[in-house]
């Protein structure tokens, strides 16, 4: 690509961030890292036999994140999700030691000790999910144990209706009773996975976190599906959401590293 062309996609993409409602507010941009055998992948739909992958070395791809100024990672062990307990927390560590970045880890988080151990080798926030639903009294003894600020809520979602056990399995729960109620125990980061639009790029699921935040205008809403465009980002923003969890769209490159960089700026 020639200078002119770059010069020309710059120009592109600050008039994308020039349609900010207001610049001055935070809005950050968080990609996502999901491993499998210690391998950076991504999923269609949380299908595991959908599964690519995109780097050997999620340490790799974690610092080229953070050399174009992303200050944030969403870490997923995929193998932990599926088999219940925490198993790539030598790849936390790794990046957390070689890295800056603030990293909330997230996938078979069920115990006291699995969650320990998350802390234990550099995650600042852990990501839980199923847990919330299906054992309460421990997911909110976390939140008192460890303080909200420590805890990163995932809400996925079918119809509106939460989803657990890997998305295998919806409950009766609305999500709108569930973040009532979580709201009310405390918990203040909350990121919601629509899951019919995760990794189709077809767009995040804009109307239901409309919704959402019109229900519960200080919620902490962190948007996660479906992005596939830097658009797509301006008007997550602009209907209030905190931030957005970015993986496949990059790594397609929908995204670019260039893009993400002077977005970033």
């Amino acid at each position: 690509m020639n200078k002119e062309n770059i010069e020309n996609q710059n120009s592109e993409i600050e008039i994308r961030r020039s349609k900010f409602v207001n610049r001055n507010s935070s809005f950050e941009i968080i990609p996502a890292i999901d491993i499998i055998d210690g391998k950076c992948v991504r999923l269609t739909q949380g299908d595991y036999a959908q599964k690519t992958i995109y780097n050997e070395s999620p340490l790799e791809v974690a610092q080229e994140f953070e050399s174009i100024g992303v200050t944030r990672l969403h870490l997923v062990d995929l193998d932990g999700a599926k088999l219940g307990k925490v198993v790539n927390y030598k790849v936390l560590e790794k990046i957390a030691s070689k890295t800056k970045l603030s990293i909330d880890f997230g996938g078979g988080i069920k115990t006291d000790d699995d969650i320990e151990t998350v802390f234990n080798y550099g995650a600042d926030l852990a990501t839980i999910g199923s847990i919330a639903v299906k054992n309460k009294e421990l997911f909110f003894s976390w939140v008192k144990k460890y303080g909200a600020e420590k805890i990163f809520l995932g809400a996925d979602v079918k119809n509106e209706k939460i989803a657990v056990s890997g998305w295998l399995e919806t409950t009766n729960v609305s999500i709108y009773d569930f973040i009532e109620e979580n709201l009310k125990k405390g918990v203040k980061h909350v990121f919601c996975t629509d899951i019919s639009k995760d990794g189709l790029l077809q767009g995040p699921s804009v109307d239901l976190y409309k919704n959402m935040l019109s229900k519960f205008p200080s919620l902490n809403l962190t948007a996660s599906g479906g992005v596939s465009k830097l658009d797509d980002l301006v008007e997550l923003k602009n209907i209030g959401c905190s931030s957005a969890i970015v993986g496949k769209a990059i790594y397609e490159g929908r995204i670019t590293m260039n893009e993400l960089k002077t977005f970033l700026k």
